[in-house]
């Protein structure tokens, strides 16, 4: 029995729900990335980097190519860039309606009267 494509989906997302591989995902939208290059961009220790490209690996969402001592990463699909352009027009709208909300509200307190 194959597995029902909603929960591949709920898989796909569940690996992107980390923010350290978020922000690889983004790098390697740009461009193909060593290592070293990451780790400086992302911030975080070379053994957490490492344990979040496996989990991008196994999901097939970067590959490793090895030139000498470096690794270099590339997106298997220009449709992850894509993905994430699209969840970054999703945020902006969702943003953008708080914010009139926000301002809605404020514009609704009653002022304080000044003596």
């Amino acid at each position: 029995m194959s597995t029902p494509l909603y929960r591949l989906k709920a898989e796909l997302f569940k690996t992107l729900g980390h923010p350290v591989r978020i922000r690889v995902l983004e790098l390697l939208s740009v461009r193909e990335h060593g290592v070293a290059e990451m780790l400086r961009d992302t911030g975080v220790e070379p053994a957490y980097l490492s344990q979040q490209l496996a989990v991008l690996r196994r999901a097939n969402m970067v590959v490793a190519r090895r030139e000498g001592t470096a690794v270099y990463y590339a997106l298997t699909s220009p449709q992850v860039a894509e993905l994430l352009t699209t969840a970054r027009t999703i945020l902006s709208g969702v943003l953008a309606g708080q914010a009139e909300l926000l301002a809605d509200l404020r514009a609704a307190v009653p002022r304080e009267k000044t003596p």
